[in-house]
């Protein structure tokens, strides 16, 4: 049986992703604006959260939260299939003072305008922090560097624009990146395909409006 992966966005903007044989692994992430349900189909899966392992197994479900950095890999090498849904929660500012507030603040500028220039010293600036403060207190309200984050949403948002049929050349400068062998290669780090691979898959599966 082959590698397949499906991707298909429901009502109310619902991912589902359907993963059949698969072998692939996925580095630490997080989902700034979802949380994730799982179902194993076939084989197990670990999914690394908190430092933590815990191997999932074929008719199990597992939770992710909004923020929450975590990986996923195939259990002992063997091949998984599984059903993940990406479901939209309402943006929520913390409420634990200040400190998180102006992480969030950030969050919110590089999540809503990934494609912005924006260096360690402006994300800083933003909020009136020094960049070294910025990243902990980045880091530690939503789990990756403030870097690390751009460059998710920028390749979250190319995932979009590959949907809507632009190609991988628009998509990538649409997104952010100004060099394609690094829009190439952080796309394929967080979605496993190569932008290509994902356009033919969406492509091959449109989604209803």
């Amino acid at each position: 049986m082959h590698e397949r992966i499906i991707y298909y966005r429901g009502k109310k903007e619902i991912t589902y992703i359907h993963c059949e044989n698969f072998h692939k692994s996925y580095p630490v992430h997080t989902h700034a604006e979802h949380v994730v349900v799982g179902f194993i189909q076939e084989g197990s899966v670990c999914v690394i959260c908190g430092g933590q392992k815990r191997i999932y197994d074929a008719g199990e479900w597992f939770y992710i939260g909004q923020d929450i950095p975590h990986a996923l890999e195939p259990a002992e090498d063997k091949a998984y299939s599984i059903i993940t849904m990406c479901i939209p929660v309402p943006v929520i500012l913390s409420e634990k003072g200040q400190e998180n507030t102006d992480a969030m603040r950030l969050k919110q500028l590089i999540a809503n305008t990934p494609q912005l220039p924006l260096s360690i010293k402006d994300m800083a600036g933003s909020i009136a922090l020094s960049p070294y403060h910025m990243i902990r207190k980045f880091k530690n309200a939503c789990g990756l560097t403030p870097h690390q984050f751009q460059i998710q949403c920028r390749v979250r948002k190319a995932q979009k624009l590959l949907e809507e049929g632009r190609s991988v050349v628009e998509a990538a400068y649409a997104a952010g990146f100004c060099d394609q062998s690094h829009f190439d290669r952080c796309f394929h780090k967080i979605v496993r395909l190569t932008p290509g691979e994902y356009k033919k898959v969406v492509k091959s599966f449109p989604m209803p409006g």
